[in-house]
């Protein structure tokens, strides 16, 4: 994992969280705030990738005035309307992307959006909340071994998004199979609270990554001329991985709905065994009481009030009334 918080002490007053330059051999060198505002291609094939925050004061007019994009683009790209989306403009590429919020204390629904420009030969990030993709992709040039220009960046910080879903998504899933071996008489309130929290995971990434499908097929088809065809086929793949991971989001959803129906369904035969008891019991005492209650009253003339042997023949009379109230259950098969 790779922390997005932190940035260099030199750039901690620019927008700049950290800059490549791309050598086209998979590796790139570092430049500040002030390198890559001056910079030009010095070799063919070099690109320069730029990772900023777009909450920083100034970064829409520095787009307007540095790249020369216009207003419209430079409010899209600094806007807190992050649903995915993807369209190409005067030769640049420009694109919202969401990807999961893996920030410590956050739920997955609560997706985290990175937007995009380039024209091939700049790229521009940008993001409000930390964001561990960028760090990844800067992490493999530093090595080495990362994208060899600015398709191939592209490409590669929509590979790394889509994977981290499918981290979520793995995760939903162990914790539904260890709800399926549980005992549901164990814990079953907080089983229910589990399955919902997964149940609205799913609908909330479903309901962001639905957009982002389009988005990712917007780029494969429209994309400039410098977005080669190999990138697109890229792009194609991991569209394809995308609609696995949606149909398993469907799969995951459908296993909760299963399960919580499941408890439900038993919470209420327990409920309703329990109602069953109850009117048992109460319909056994009804008559005893009655009977009980009408010798007791204080009145003259009670029978047996002076015969030593009343209460025994009221304890054989309630005997004999229970007798007959379980025979007759019996017959009614209540007890089946």
């Amino acid at each position: 994992m790779f922390d997005d918080t932190r940035t260099d002490d030199l750039e901690a007053e620019t927008p700049l969280l950290f800059g490549r330059v791309l050598d086209g051999r998979g590796g790139g060198r570092t430049v500040t705030w002030q390198e890559a505002n001056a910079w030009q291609p010095g070799t063919p094939g070099e690109v320069l990738w730029m990772h900023l925050r777009r909450d920083r004061p100034g970064v829409a007019e520095w787009l307007e005035q540095t790249l020369g994009l216009p207003e419209p683009t430079a409010e899209l790209l600094t806007s807190e309307d992050t649903r995915p989306r993807a369209f190409s403009e005067d030769g640049a590429l420009v694109a919202t992307l969401r990807g999961i919020n893996f920030n410590p204390g956050a739920e997955p629904e609560d997706m985290v959006s990175m937007q995009v420009w380039c024209d091939g030969q700049r790229l521009i990030t940008l993001r409000r909340r930390p964001l561990q993709t960028p760090r990844s992709v800067m992490h493999d040039l530093d090595g080495g071994r990362g994208p060899v220009d600015a398709g191939a960046a592209i490409t590669s910080l929509v590979e790394h998004m889509i994977a981290r879903m499918n981290r979520s998504i793995v995760d939903m899933n162990e914790v539904i199979d260890q709800l399926e071996d549980t005992d549901p008489d164990d814990d079953p309130e907080s089983m229910l609270d589990k399955i919902s929290t997964i149940r609205r995971n799913c609908l909330a990434l479903k309901r962001h990554m639905s957009p982002q499908h389009v988005a990712l097929e917007r780029i494969s088809r429209d994309a400039p001329a410098w977005f080669e065809d190999h990138d697109r086929r890229e792009i194609a793949e991991t569209i394809d991985r995308m609609r696995r991971y949606i149909d398993d989001l469907d799969i995951s959803k459908e296993s909760a709905v299963v399960l919580q129906d499941d408890l439900r369904a038993r919470a209420v035969a327990q409920s309703n065994r329990t109602s069953y008891l109850l009117t048992i019991v109460a319909a056994i005492f009804l008559p005893l009481g009655f009977v009980t209650g009408l010798l007791g009253i204080n009145v003259g003339g009670m029978p047996g009030a002076s015969n030593p042997d009343a209460f025994w023949l009221v304890v054989a009379m309630c005997v004999a009334i229970l007798v007959m109230q379980l025979l007759m259950f019996w017959r009614w098969k209540w007890f089946g």
